[in-house]
């Protein structure tokens, strides 16, 4: 189970706070004190999971809540706010948010609710990135509505690299990860890539001298 979060949070104290609790119990953080900081993150790599705060120095948590549901829908969001009032609560889970906590909060219940978001979050069987998604219970992939014919080993393929979104990837790391092999041909990466990339899958770059990655576009 990946245990990776990302805090917005502009709040020095509560960033630290949160984050020296949350990495005691294993997970990793990063902090970020502005929406246009946290998003240049997550455009590169997404976490498994987020907390927003609401006041911040440059928009709204439930602005950012709203965008990443849109754009990244598996996403588990925890909200933070010392705004008592319901109707915030009430538009935060309107929006898709998964939990929500009132500040001031104890750090092992936000720990306790953040370790239960990542183990919902682990228990969900699909990728999604804008148009296309991969349901791994079923072994299927659908691009912008169309269900794409995959053998195993494309599929399997499309996933490593989902999940390693944003990462550079070796021919012999995708080679091991995907069909087992320490060593053998790299040229069958080049081919099941190139399968890929007829079937619509534009989001599959080819680095230069080392192999692939997968970045996400906005369409």
């Amino acid at each position: 189970m990946e245990k990776r979060v990302f805090l917005l949070e502009d709040d020095k104290n509560i960033g630290e706070l949160v984050r020296c609790a949350l990495e005691m119990s294993g997970i990793e953080v990063e902090c970020f004190d502005t929406c246009a900081a946290f998003f240049d993150a997550v455009e590169k790599a997404p976490p498994a999971a987020a907390l927003l705060d609401i006041m911040l120095p440059d928009g709204s948590g439930l602005d950012v809540l709203a965008r990443v549901k849109q754009k990244y829908p598996s996403m588990g969001v925890i909200m933070l706010s010392a705004l008592g009032q319901e109707t915030d609560k009430v538009r935060g889970l309107n929006l898709g948010a998964d939990d929500y906590v009132a500040k001031p909060f104890g750090v092992l219940e936000l720990t306790a609710r953040v370790n239960a978001l990542l183990r919902r979050s682990a228990g969900n069987a699909s990728l999604v990135r804008g148009n296309l998604s991969l349901d791994e219970e079923t072994m299927t992939a659908t691009l912008r509505g169309v269900k794409l014919e995959l053998n195993n080993k494309e599929f399997n393929l499309l996933k490593y690299l989902m999940q390693k979104e944003g990462k550079a990837l070796t021919r012999e790391n995708i080679l091991n990860a995907v069909w087992g092999y320490d060593e053998g041909e790299t040229r069958t990466v080049d081919n099941h890539v190139a399968r890929l990339r007829k079937l619509g899958i534009d989001y599959i770059e080819t680095v230069f001298g080392v192999g692939y990655k997968f970045v996400y576009r906005d369409e």
